[in-house]
């Protein structure tokens, strides 16, 4: 049941998402702003990278915390929502408005990325507390929510072109704040209950990390989580540089490499409700092996083809691969919670986070550079992901 401050007959799904899309916005706020930031701060592309990765890192450290701690599964997941979404506001502003060179900024960015880790995965144990009859369809949702929140600092690049870089990165920060206020209102899910105290095996021993690397499932989907994401940050690092290197912006010069950028990434929310839709039909692994088989299948014909594919064919191959990229994403996130046992999903959810987007600070920092001395070839490094995700995904399950 939805606080009594919300309307009874609103889905708890869909305020979880929302509030998801508007927390998460605060992630790539610094990126919509990538050109204006170049010149107030000096930055080169490479810069822009380190930004990005600074993002990462706090995140994995937050996340690491919330793992080993345990903190998941021992408070409401409620109130560290609430209370992360409020911090990574504030720290968000601070960077627009007090960063003055590369140091500072990578310090707030840090502090944001350090916030996030108590919004994506707090939401993904919010949304498994209030409807885990539907984990997968719901993640889905959920998942669809945060990509368009990526997208969304482009989006507001956009509508805001003529505004300072300062304003729209605190628009960020505004929608946070709302984020926040959605999820005091909504509160945790009836089946979150049996869930706020310290995860314990049968015979007493407590639960943590180990115990979840130990259930074959969960590590089979661990393995293809982080194959894709390998790919993943980088790609959406990558997707503005692709764009203004290649020739879409001279054949299409009506849409900004804002707006085209907003598209891409956005395409991700689609391909995962289809996801969603298609795991109730054909289960959560078809939905992600297919995913991941098709978006580095994409990044191949890219690689190979982005000098020679007429404009048209490479613009529908970037919104593809800004589909597929993401639909698995929630299917590996349901398949790790299935796996688990109820009272070991936050911690499991948490340590799977932290070590994939441990890899995002390494392939995005890897091709940022990358970028700098090869320009649009730098999308092979982003191949392998796909590759070894469902490498690895095979092997463990067949074993």
């Amino acid at each position: 049941m939805t606080s009594s401050f919300l309307p009874k007959r609103l889905d708890p799904v869909l305020v979880i998402s929302l509030a998801q899309l508007f927390g998460t916005s605060l992630w790539f706020s610094a990126n919509s702003a990538g050109n204006d930031l170049m010149q107030s701060l000096q930055l080169t592309p490479t810069g822009i990278g380190w930004l990005t990765s600074a993002v990462q890192a706090g995140f994995v450290l937050g996340t690491l915390v919330v793992a080993l701690s345990g903190i998941a599964d021992r408070w409401r997941a409620s109130t560290i929502f609430v209370a992360s979404a409020i911090a990574g506001a504030l720290f968000n502003v601070l960077f627009a408005w007090f960063a003055d060179g590369l140091s500072s900024a990578l310090i707030l960015r840090f502090l944001v990325g350090l916030s996030l880790a108590g919004i994506y995965p707090i939401g993904m144990k919010l949304v498994v507390s209030w409807a885990p009859e539907r984990t997968g369809a719901a993640l889905a949702q959920l998942l669809a929510m945060l990509v368009l929140g990526t997208a969304l600092p482009h989006g507001l690049r956009e509508v805001g072109a003529d505004l300072p870089w300062q304003w729209i990165i605190t628009a960020s920060s505004v929608l946070a704040l709302f984020a926040a206020l959605l999820i005091h209102l909504l509160g945790d899910g009836p089946y979150a209950n049996g869930q706020l105290s310290a995860p314990t095996k049968a015979q007493g021993k407590p639960l943590g990390v180990m115990d979840a690397f130990r259930i074959r499932g969960f590590r089979a989907a661990a393995v293809g989580y982080f194959g894709h994401m390998w790919e993943l940050y980088a790609f959406w690092t990558l997707v503005p540089l692709l764009l203004a290197r290649s020739r879409l912006v001279d054949s299409y010069p009506m849409l900004s490499i804002s707006l085209m950028s907003f598209a891409i990434i956005a395409m991700g929310a689609i391909g995962c409700l289809l996801g969603g839709s298609l795991s109730k039909r054909v289960g959560s692994a078809r939905v992600a092996l297919s995913a991941l088989a098709c978006s580095g299948i994409c990044a191949l014909i890219f690689a190979l083809g982005w000098r020679d594919l007429p404009e048209l064919l490479l613009a529908l191959l970037l919104l593809v691969w800004g589909a597929s990229v993401s639909a698995d994403s929630p299917q590996f996130s349901s398949m790790s919670a299935q796996a688990c046992p109820p009272q070991l999903v936050g911690t499991a959810l948490a340590i799977q986070n932290s070590i994939g987007f441990a890899i995002t600070m390494v392939s995005i920092a890897a091709a940022m550079a990358l970028f700098e001395h090869v320009g649009i070839d730098a999308v092979w490094l982003l191949v392998p992901g796909p590759v070894l995700g469902l490498a690895g995904y095979m092997y463990i399950m067949r074993r």
